[in-house]
């Protein structure tokens, strides 16, 4: 079911001369690329000419050959590609230099039968969309829009967890990737100083006993230099955070090796015990008062992490305590955004 495949036979010989190129970090003559590689000085240019073409910079000098110069802008296939990690998720990977919604790609993909495991990526998506129908903005060459297809072999109700997991893999590959302090605002908004960072949107097809598919989408502001006034006060980047910009394709690597690496874990035990502790270590809520705004009316209490469902522990102040599910109720720090 998770087997890999690259489709196209250049695939493999672009993105062994992108890992080829990365290792050797100094120029690399096209006569030793051909020999190392296997292939004709013509097929080493024509190589070269599709990584220029996703993006990737690579430097050519007469009498010393080529090297990959600055990637902090490659964005593409190829690029990302060379980061992964995966034994399954995004062996098959589409990307598009824009498209409506990567939700919407991959929905009108598994219904023509796409398998678990294919990933969508976009620089910038026109039509994306987040909780309660909120827009979410990708606009060019600065932001993460990508999205997962999952076919889980377990019951619908316990589906709403990997959004729990998601935002575990967002915070982790982020964190990887840069020295932000990226925590989680539960259930599943990654922030950073108060400020949202990430947006997780899980759509689900099924029927009362079986999963058709899951669909999770992700968007992560990387390299936004400001927001609209609207958002000023709420949303942040990693460039706004770290000061500086990085590179999209390792970000949206990390983060999908990290989701493989829990969704496999929940998938062995059918809920969140194995990955309990991890999630309270990065929640920002754990252990700090929070507000439960809920139907029957709202109040005060101390959240203690998460159960093994991913609902939230709180006491009230009178010492009671709450189980709290994400889609009864919203949780809101005292203070501030969180």
């Amino acid at each position: 079911m998770h087997g890999r495949r690259i489709d196209g036979a250049g695939d493999y010989k672009t993105l062994d001369l992108l890992t080829y190129l990365k290792e050797k970090n100094d120029y690399v003559s096209g006569q030793e690329i051909a020999d190392a590689m296997g292939i004709s000085r013509n097929a080493v240019w024509k190589q070269i000419e599709r990584l220029r073409g996703e993006g990737v910079q690579v430097e050519a000098v007469t009498g010393r050959g080529y090297r990959v110069a600055d990637e902090s802008d490659a964005f593409g296939e190829k690029s990302i590609r060379s980061y992964l990690h995966t034994k399954w998720l995004g062996r098959e990977l589409l990307f598009f230099n824009e498209i409506d919604s990567t939700n919407d790609e991959l929905k009108r993909r598994a219904g023509r039968g796409a398998k678990e495991g294919l990933v969508a990526i976009a620089d910038i998506q026109t039509k994306g969309k987040g909780r309660r129908g909120r827009g979410w903005e990708t606009p060019a060459g600065v932001n993460i829009a990508m999205s997962y297809l999952l076919r889980p072999d377990f019951s619908p109700d316990i589906a709403p967890m990997m959004t729990l997991i998601m935002a575990m893999a967002a915070a982790k590959g982020i964190r990887e990737e840069s020295s932000l302090e990226v925590r989680i605002k539960w259930p599943n908004d990654i922030v950073v100083n108060g400020k949202k960072l990430v947006g997780i949107l899980t759509e689900m097809t099924a029927e009362p006993d079986y999963i058709h598919e899951v669909i999770i989408g992700t968007g992560i502001n990387v390299n936004n230099e400001s927001f609209p006034e609207e958002i000023r006060d709420t949303a942040t980047s990693m460039y706004i955070e770290g000061g500086r910009s990085y590179s999209r394709a390792k970000v949206a690597a990390s983060v999908t090796d990290a989701f493989e690496e829990y969704y496999e874990t929940f998938c062995r035990t059918g809920d969140l015990r194995d990955l309990r502790k991890e999630y309270d270590r990065l929640c920002v809520n754990t252990g700090a008062k929070v507000k439960i705004l809920d139907p029957k009316g709202a109040y005060d209490a101390t959240a203690h992490g998460i159960d093994d469902k991913g609902e939230l522990i709180v006491t009230k102040d009178d010492g009671t305590e709450e189980h709290i599910y994400a889609g009864e109720v919203s949780v809101r720090g005292i203070y501030g955004y969180v």
